[in-house]
């Protein structure tokens, strides 16, 4: 309240998360604001205009804003605005936590971990995303056609470019002229690590042509995590609406380049001590402990998929031969399998930084939805001590069918209707910190979005089908 005061706050944003991962927000007078809205909450959300929430007769529900979360919003120039992060309260006598508050089921995620015996988890999100300079977008006439266009200085294709253009699958880290975001992604990193509190490693080009960024930030206990990921966003698309050029987190925009991924690294924690580590494991020196928790994801990697890889286009990225891994398989270096454990560094020394990269997820995923089910994927692995097997050290994408069936690699799903079937068949395991209501959305609202693409004719047909 006294920071309010101190920033010369005119209003404050409101902001929440959908079940389905789009950040929403309500904003009011600075001065309306009242200490007791931190516990009491306010009763500003209809639910039933939230996709995923509620149904008309069970509308009103309560937003109760979490302090930590303050952070002033720089780029509105009119009237100086702050922004807090809610937790979402069913309406009523109860007010209990609602049982479909993505925030909600990562705190119930957290406690899990800790009724089992962990008491902390740190989850470190790579999130990579394109900035184009424009991107325009037909679908207003789907009988006579439907169409994008994609504008980037860098890219090979543009007619205005620097005339340093990055070629399809050769633009990482290059240096300026070629990257040409450099002083954009350095006002993310001031916005993010000074306004924001999220502290930032590094930022570079990623992969792809027209335009893919990654930019570091540090790992942080899960729910805080998944603050950071949704206020990451948040700050990159308004940075780059300021500069006139537009983010997205579309996992696949670009046709036969590399996609967009979120790749999560995970360790689990006891009275400071990095359970995950074991000096006397002479290949990823990964305790059994870890081995158990990635045996859980990879037992459960086809279902997890509709959670951390949730759109159609997520499965434009999961193809081989782009570095999205496709395979159900781990390893230290191999990028082409689902977990990798970094071997950067080996030794007592650095303990601390020994983890799971899980590398399925995208960054159109929920990252609470997607932290809480990875948690609960991996904690089932510990509890039926699943163990994750031999690792894989080839390239998975240049072995055969036969060679993948001698080592028992499975596939992710090829679509997201795939995906669904498999979490409709495997969603038990979830069951600990997710509620059957709140699966049967999520793949509800998947299975319409399978529909709404695979309903139209798409374009490339047109040159491989017209003539037929």
């Amino acid at each position: 309240m006294r920071r309010l005061k101190e920033d010369d706050i005119k209003f404050l944003d409101l902001q929440f998360t959908g079940l389905f991962g789009r950040f929403h927000h309500t904003t009011m007078d600075a001065k309306m604001f009242k200490i007791e809205d931190f516990t009491d909450g306010l009763p500003k959300v209809d639910g039933s205009s939230i996709r995923g929430f509620t149904e008309i007769h069970e509308s009103d529900l309560i937003i109760r804003p979490d302090p930590a979360t303050y952070a002033t919003m720089r780029w509105i120039d009119q009237a100086k605005t702050a922004r807090l992060i809610c937790d979402i309260l069913s309406g009523g006598s109860k007010r209990d936590t609602f049982p479909r508050d993505p925030r909600g089921l990562a705190k119930k995620a957290e406690a899990h971990c800790r009724d089992r015996g962990y008491d902390t988890s740190y989850w470190g999100p790579e999130v990579e995303f394109f900035v184009f300079d424009k991107l325009e977008v037909n679908t207003m006439t789907p009988y006579q056609g439907q169409s994008y266009h994609i504008t980037s200085k860098e890219a090979p294709w543009s007619a205005d470019g620097v005339g340093y253009t990055l070629r399809l699958k050769e633009a990482y880290l290059p240096t300026a002229p070629g990257d040409t975001l450099v002083d954009y992604r350095n006002e993310c990193v001031d916005v993010l690590t000074n306004n924001f509190g999220i502290v930032c490693d590094a930022h570079h080009h990623e992969v792809a042509t027209a335009g893919q960024c990654e930019i570091d930030i540090r790992f942080d206990t899960l729910v805080n995590a998944a603050d950071s990921v949704q206020s990451y966003k948040h700050i990159v698309k308004n940075i780059a609406k300021k500069h006139g050029k537009i983010a997205t987190m579309m996992p696949k925009p670009i046709a036969l380049d590399n996609g967009s991924g979120m790749h999560v690294n995970v360790s689990l924690w006891n009275r400071g001590e990095n359970l995950f580590y074991d000096a006397n494991d002479d290949y990823a020196e990964m305790s059994q402990t870890a081995r158990y928790f990635g045996g859980g994801i990879m037992a459960h990697a086809q279902a997890l998929a509709a959670i951390v890889a949730p759109t159609t286009n997520s499965y434009r990225r999961l193809v081989p031969g782009y570095e999205a891994p496709v395979y159900v398989a781990w390893s230290t270096g191999n990028r082409s399998a689902i977990i990798r454990i970094p071997a950067h560094f080996k030794g007592e020394k650095f303990a601390a930084m020994k983890r799971i990269e899980f590398r399925a997820p995208d960054p159109s995923c929920n990252p609470y939805l997607a932290f809480a089910a990875i948690m609960a994927a991996g904690l089932d692995g510990i509890k039926k001590k699943i163990d994750i097997g031999d690792p894989v050290n080839e390239n998975i994408f240049k072995m055969t069918e036969e060679e993948r069936n001698t080592f028992g690699i499975k596939q992710l799903p090829a679509s997201l209707r795939e995906a669904c079937e498999e979490l409709k068949s495997d969603s038990e395991f979830l069951k600990p910190v997710f509620d059957g209501e709140t699966i049967r959305k999520i793949i509800e609202h998947e299975e319409k979005q399978h529909v709404e693409v695979a309903v139209r004719p798409h374009p490339h047909e047109f040159a491989m089908y017209a003539d037929v």
